[in-house]
């Protein structure tokens, strides 16, 4: 079958990969399209240090092909879309209800593709990047089929992330000040997630104004090239700062625009080992710095909730696939994406 491989030096589309049976617990998904996210990227660049060779891919949708001993709340045929939390559901943090805390979801990835009788690891307990893959059940929630799966994509991480981020982790509230540093497909969910919380004033910050048209239908209110104008907009500071770009000294432009009270949300992704700095007295006035795993979400919860507010319109999906890729586009698809062309680029199989 094809997919993506990373083998450590070059990717490439192949066509000779092979993916196991599922076994107790688990699910094999057909499918249909896959969100070419910049974590995918970061795992290319050496931003996200991961082992290979791997199957690139996290964000998919597709429809239930196999299912192993003991699962019961998806069969053969069901629509679904995929979560990259592998979470056990029995130990602590998975009682209180916050799977992405699992230690057995972080840092153990599974070899279940092969090729050339070469085992191959799978990307953040899914590899989405494939025609077929196995996951475990908990990673995969049932949609209602007249979703368009080349939306349904994008839900497993960017809005999870994005949107999760707003009303999982920041808590926005209804009359609150949000700003959002970068529009990418992170940072366009997270400007409707404010929306949808009822955030009052909603500043979208990016450096390519061509961006403004988009971050005002997702939510924004207001649009910056920089952080700069933000005091003339809000005085006080803002009550929730998202930094969704990965840069040190945005992380630090995040805290210092903050109000009293206020929260700084870390969604990017720097190159490990970065560090930022900030003010400490600044601190003194309630003000938090949060980082966030994933929306802190609960994907059996969320997937289903987010469908929901798209099929009534309040939640933008259609609107993030702005090109959809053959798989065997993968290069072209990565391009467009570096050079800011998409919003989210799908792969289609």
């Amino acid at each position: 079958m094809r997919g993506v491989l990373f083998d450590g030096k070059r990717v490439e589309v192949v066509a000779d990969l092979e993916v196991r049976e599922p076994g107790p617990g688990e699910v094999v998904v057909a499918i249909a399209a896959a969100g070419l996210c910049h974590s995918d990227l970061s795992v290319v660049d050496g931003t996200i240090p991961f082992p290979v060779p791997v199957v690139l891919g996290h964000e998919g949708a597709g429809v239930v092909a196999a299912v192993g001993a003991g699962v019961t709340h998806v069969a053969a045929g069901d629509h679904v879309a995929l979560s990259t939390l592998a979470n056990c559901g029995t130990c602590p943090e998975c009682d209180r209800g916050r799977p992405t805390m699992c230690r057995q979801a972080i840092g153990r990835p599974g070899q279940p593709f092969a090729r050339g009788g070469r085992p191959v690891f799978q990307f953040a307990s899914n590899s989405a990047f494939a025609e077929r893959t196995v996951v475990k059940a908990v990673q995969v929630v049932r949609i209602p089929q007249d979703i368009p799966l080349t939306s349904a994509a994008l839900i497993g991480c960017g809005v999870l992330t994005g949107v999760g981020a707003v009303l999982n982790r920041a808590k926005v509230d209804r009359g609150d000040s949000v700003v959002v540093i970068g529009t990418g497909g992170i940072g366009l969910n997270v400007l409707q997630g404010a929306r949808i919380a009822g955030a009052l004033r909603i500043v979208a910050v990016d450096a390519n104004p061509a961006k403004e048209a988009v971050a005002r239908q997702f939510g924004a209110t207001d649009f910056l090239t920089s952080t700069e104008g933000v005091r003339e907009l809000l005085p006080t500071g803002a009550d929730h700062v998202f930094e969704c770009v990965g840069r040190v000294e945005l992380v630090r432009q995040a805290v210092d625009l903050l109000d009293r009270h206020g929260q700084a949300v870390l969604l990017g992704t720097p190159p490990a080992g970065a560090e930022a700095s900030f003010v400490v007295a600044s601190m003194f006035l309630d003000k938090s710095i949060l980082g966030c795993r994933y929306g802190s979400s609960r994907p059996q919860r969320d997937i289903p909730l987010y469908a929901e507010l798209y099929r009534q319109g309040r939640l933008l999906l259609d609107e993030l696939v702005t090109q959809t890729y053959p798989v065997e586009e993968f290069e072209r698809a990565v391009v467009d994406a570096e050079a800011g062309k998409v919003a989210r680029g799908v792969l289609t199989f």
